[in-house]
């Protein structure tokens, strides 16, 4: 999958196309889908965060993490143009050149198309041809199959199993951390 850019308004990475979908950059007129799609059961039981997404929350998150270049959020679009989810990238380390890598379909029937692996796919070479970046990592929740296959097949590798990292619902639950190395990188050291 090549990694095209379109340029809309004057920003050349404003569209990221992939072979059924695209990616374009989250704007504050997305607020009400991502609060809806984050408040959904089936998103929010797999995220370590799940504590009741609320638009003031989301806006803060605008002004706190997106404006001052720490996260980088996408919105997953349909080749027709219809939003099924995100897909960000938080923490970005430009130090160390690395980020945390998130996700969430929030159309259920969007699951299980593929979306989330082409999403993760470009995010990867987005990371690493656009912003130079070194090194993406996740976390994933034991138990999420789902994504832990979808992050594999976009070509994250398991790096750490963590036993009961984080208390849930009123359980312990492990996690999993994956990461992809910019092996681009890496060859022309």
């Amino acid at each position: 999958m090549s990694l095209r850019y379109t340029e809309s308004a004057g920003n050349e990475d404003d569209i990221l196309q992939g072979k059924d979908m695209y990616l374009r950059k989250m704007t504050e007129d997305d607020t009400d889908l991502i609060v809806k799609w984050r408040n959904q059961d089936f998103v929010r039981e797999n995220f370590i965060y799940q504590k009741p997404f609320t638009r003031q929350g989301h806006r803060s998150w605008i002004e706190n993490m997106i404006k001052t270049g720490r996260v980088v959020q996408f919105v997953i679009c349909t080749a027709r143009g219809t939003p099924v989810g995100s897909v960000y990238l938080r923490d970005i380390d430009r130090d160390h050149k690395k980020a945390e890598y998130g996700i969430f379909i929030g159309a259920r029937e969007a699951m299980g198309r593929g979306y989330g692996t082409q999403a993760a796919e470009l995010m990867i070479r987005y990371s690493f041809e656009k912003l130079g970046l070194h090194k993406l990592m996740l976390r994933v929740l034991a138990g999420n199959d789902r994504a832990r296959k979808s992050y594999e097949r976009a070509g994250f590798v398991q790096e750490a199993y963590l036993r009961d990292e984080v208390y849930l619902a009123g359980r312990y639950r492990d996690v999993i951390l994956m990461a992809v190395i910019n092996s681009a990188k890496q060859e022309a050291m």
